[in-house]
């Protein structure tokens, strides 16, 4: 199965000077954790990505003020993504890999096109690989020694 058959095609995204309140309210709207970041609506080359831990980790935690700054203040990069020719397999193994719940879904030029979450792997691949992927995923991150 093709990843283009799982994705959802049309995810809310934001550009590097979008305000972080935006952000977090396209989160709820969206019922979301993470909003991608694109260079711009006209042309949405996937740049990086928006975590509601981004915003808490890097900037509340260390005592900086959301309201007051935008995307590129926080944003996670370089940004993992996936091909929208890649196979479901495909995919779950880059989540996997790098322990991510979502994943950007792109062209050959790296414009959005659509995203996957583990739900939409849930929806639409066996119990088996959903639990795997979920396992690997939220596996503790133990610190070196």
């Amino acid at each position: 199965m093709r990843i283009e058959e799982v994705m959802t095609r049309t995810p809310a995204c934001c550009t590097p000077d979008t305000e972080l309140r935006e952000i977090a309210q396209m989160m709820v709207e969206h019922d979301c954790g993470q909003i991608p970041l694109v260079q711009s609506t006209s042309h949405p080359k996937v740049l990086g990505v928006v975590t509601d831990r981004d915003i808490v980790s890097r900037l509340v935690a260390q005592g900086r003020n959301p309201l007051d700054l935008r995307a590129d203040a926080c944003m996670s990069q370089p940004v993992i993504t996936v091909s929208i020719d890649d196979s479901v397999e495909d995919c779950i193994q880059v989540m996997e890999a790098h322990r991510i719940r979502r994943v950007p879904v792109v062209d050959d030029e790296g414009v959005m096109r659509g995203i996957v979450s583990q739900a939409d792997i849930a929806q639409h691949v066996s119990h088996a690989s959903t639990g795997e992927l979920v396992k690997e995923v939220s596996r503790i991150r133990r610190p070196e020694a």
